[in-house]
């Protein structure tokens, strides 16, 4: 039984209208290295068994524009879809011939919130919609949570909070409790594609783009017309998320330095009335690891968690699912 404060499917950060699946990389290969990559491999498979290829998502692989050198692949790379990229792809990209970049094979665009909807129609999944959980608390043997009425909303032995940010706000009053969550709003920048004159189109890369945030083009809005999009801006201890007009600034700088070219070509879409934007709260903890499993299992038997997945809760949702459902049956992790 899922319980979702919001009406509909995406309110939070998953109703991001367009994103990408692509792994970490470091010259250590380290954790998050390893489980980006493991879960932008569960990602792509749950997506193409559940979506719509070329609507909903698309193994595009995703040019990395290495600015600065910070991302470097590892001596004797375990992921033999992570290479530098060639002279081919980087001119593909519009980018000059000594850029520095890599390529990512295993990778991809999707759009969130067709994910979302999609699992939740796995059957025996039941959503109620609209349920505002004030509190949770232990009763006996199963976990009970309430709302601001005392009303009871739910009880069962296993109680997995992934509410985000949220999640902090119901799990501080338990006893000896310390995840140390923070906000992180975001905004993306986006547009049509109609309104892109020939020389523009002309400069668009035939794939994905990330490494200073991340631009896509050709997927459907949400309003189903095919679009652009750049972003996003990061914006630390901020717990609301509307939409800025210097934020969409920001993305035009931010695309400026990623695709300088394009980004010259593309100034005038950023123009109000133009240009529109979504913006989300997402979640992270000082590791830049996800916080996934069981908190206590002395204290807290029965009690989950699943949050602080940070800007890269496609690459990772998937995955720390698949680790809750494990850990709850028993099972081997995958």
């Amino acid at each position: 039984t899922v319980l979702d404060q919001a009406p509909e499917v995406g309110a939070g950060a998953s109703g991001l209208p367009a994103g990408l699946a692509a792994p970490h990389v470091s010259p250590d290969d380290n954790v998050l290295s390893r489980i980006t990559r493991a879960g932008v491999q569960a990602t792509l498979q749950r997506a193409q068994a559940l979506l719509h290829n070329g609507t909903d998502w698309a193994l595009t692989g995703v040019l990395e524009h290495n600015l600065a050198g910070k991302r470097r692949l590892p001596p004797n790379s375990p992921d033999h879809h992570s290479t530098p990229a060639t002279a081919a792809q980087v001119a593909d990209a519009g980018l000059p011939p000594d850029s520095p970049a890599l390529w990512h094979a295993q990778a991809g665009w999707i759009r969130p919130r067709r994910l979302v909807a999609a699992q939740l129609q796995t059957p025996g999944v039941q959503v109620r919609w609209s349920q505002q959980v004030q509190s949770i608390e232990r009763r006996g043997d199963e976990w009970a949570v309430t709302d601001a009425q005392g009303q009871t909303l739910g009880q069962a032995p296993w109680l997995v909070v992934a509410s985000a940010f949220d999640s902090l706000a119901l799990l501080q009053p338990l006893p000896d409790f310390a995840v140390p969550l923070n906000p992180l709003r975001g905004q993306i920048s986006f547009g049509l594609m109609a309104d892109l004159n020939e020389a523009q189109r002309q400069l668009l890369p035939p794939f994905p783009v990330n490494g200073h945030g991340s631009f896509i083009s050709g997927v459907p809005t949400p309003e189903g017309l095919p679009g652009w999009f750049i972003g996003s801006t990061f914006e630390r201890n901020c717990t609301q998320a509307p939409v800025r007009t210097e934020d969409h600034a920001a993305n035009q700088v931010r695309l400026a330095t990623l695709l300088p070219a394009l980004g010259e070509a593309m100034a005038g879409q950023f123009e109000p009335g133009r240009v529109q934007g979504w913006a989300g709260v997402r979640c992270t903890l000082p590791n830049r690891l996800p916080a996934v499993g069981p908190i206590d299992r002395a204290r807290l038997p029965g009690l989950c968690l699943s949050t602080g997945m940070g800007a890269r809760g496609i690459s990772l949702a998937v995955l720390c699912g698949e680790l809750t459902a494990a850990w709850l049956n028993k099972e081997p992790l995958p």
